[in-house]
């Protein structure tokens, strides 16, 4: 099937005379009629036991996302922050060392600079237009995976798939992706060698700003007994898990063997696992994603530009505008569009934004983005505001910067608007 295709039909199969669409499975146990058919759940995860860990209608939604991604498995969590959280865990424990590309979102720069530093796992900062031997060069004895971001949130740079994948793969590390903004209909990237797909969920996919979610999506691609022979990492992948009864990820699981373990191990201990009707919500909005996206990206087209022809703007940043320094990397990896995120510096700095932004009627300031309808944001004092001024200017952002989100209104509504809070500069 075709991704639009997909995005209505996988997942959910109904049977003769069932619901037409994924139900909703509101119960947080399942019955058995034995103690050893629970018992041997405990010793090889089959089926639901215990809504921590799986539920029908999240596991519809988990096939039918890990399908439109390309994917073996997928995990919905509780949030984006909770998937890329447990998509390092997953790989990473105290006095192991991770790299991450220094563009990517402001939340999980706090996250891997700060929190996993508390918990002794060291993130590594690699500007993300490095070469391939700035990369490798980074990588230490106790690195265990590289994360990067298709499009960064709000510097909108576009991650070089193909220099990054080999740097990780050349040095038998896996590499995790966070796809939110490109979402699978623009960018796929396990189809570049991507190993691991994080989402924000809440953002697109969700797309109506109902709920908050995230998800890990696993290639089944990574040969993790192949980088445990030749590098000794990734022992828990290969040996027996005393955690959960000896059992081996890999021999047991196959392919599938980093998503189980996610779940087995992580889900079950930190239990950051969505509710049904979160899912259910979802699935309404992957329904319509194919048909969102290409929206978006027409109406971001056009406000770009017209932001480019205003003398109060300073910069431009949208990699789908010719001229924009991604944009020949954004036709190479996104060559239907990049979104309807638009980032712009005003001339004035911080007051100028704030003016700009304080004026519009329509653009609702909120801390979102990737909505139906527009929204903006200013980074440097909502989502960044906890970095330092080195690591906005490592992440792109100046103190005039507004994260322009375009939605699906009508776009000439969206320019009216524009107009309006350009004139109160």
């Amino acid at each position: 099937m075709k991704i639009e295709t997909k995005a209505l039909h996988s997942g959910y199969k109904p049977e003769n005379g069932g619901p037409g669409t994924i139900p909703i499975v509101q119960s947080t146990t399942y019955r058995f009629d034995s103690c050893d058919h629970v018992a041997a759940l405990f010793d090889k995860p089959t089926e639901y036991m215990y809504s921590r860990f799986a539920n029908p209608t999240c596991d519809a939604v988990e096939k039918k996302i890990a399908d439109m991604e390309g994917g073996v498995g997928c995990m919905l969590t509780s949030s984006g922050q909770a998937a890329s959280l447990l998509s390092v865990l997953n790989l990473c424990s105290a006095g192991d060392s991770f790299i991450a590309s220094s563009s990517i979102y402001g939340g999980t720069i706090n996250l891997f600079g700060f929190t996993l530093k508390k918990l002794g796992i060291e993130c590594i900062w690699v500007d993300v237009d490095a070469s391939y031997e700035e990369i490798c060069k980074a990588i230490k004895p106790n690195t265990k995976c590289i994360f990067g971001e298709t499009l960064a949130n709000p510097a909108l740079t576009v991650f070089d798939f193909d220099v990054w994948v080999k740097a990780a793969h050349d040095n038998n590390l896996p590499i995790i992706v966070d796809n939110t903004f490109a979402t699978p209909i623009l960018c796929r990237p396990i189809e570049w060698g991507v190993d691991i797909v994080v989402h924000s969920t809440t953002k697109y996919m969700d797309g109506h700003a109902v709920q908050g979610g995230g998800c890990i999506v696993d290639s089944g691609n990574f040969d993790w007994e192949k980088a445990y022979k030749a590098t000794g990492k990734f022992a828990d992948m290969v040996e027996p898990d005393e955690s959960y009864h000896g059992l081996r990820y890999v021999g047991d699981f196959g392919k599938a063997a980093y998503i189980v373990k996610a779940r087995t191990q992580l889900m079950r201990d930190f239990g950051c696992y969505p509710a049904a009707q979160s899912a259910f919500y979802l699935n309404l909005g992957l329904e319509t994603l194919p048909v969102r996206m290409p929206r978006y990206c027409e109406n971001a087209r056009k406000v770009a530009e017209f932001f480019k022809s205003s003398d109060k703007i300073a910069k431009v940043i949208y990699p789908g505008l010719p001229g924009d320094k991604y944009y020949e990397r954004a036709q190479k990896y996104l060559p239907d569009g990049t979104c309807g995120v638009i980032s712009i510096s005003i001339k004035g700095g911080r007051q100028a934004a704030v003016r700009f932004m304080d004026a519009l009627k329509l653009a609702i300031d909120e801390v979102h983005v990737a909505d139906i309808r527009t929204c903006v944001l200013h980074p440097a004092s909502a989502t960044h505001r906890q970095l330092t001024d080195e690591q906005l200017v490592a992440a792109g952002i100046d103190g005039g910067m507004v994260r322009f989100s375009c939605g699906l209104e009508n776009v000439e509504d969206i320019l009216e608007d524009v107009k309006r809070g350009l004139a109160a500069i």
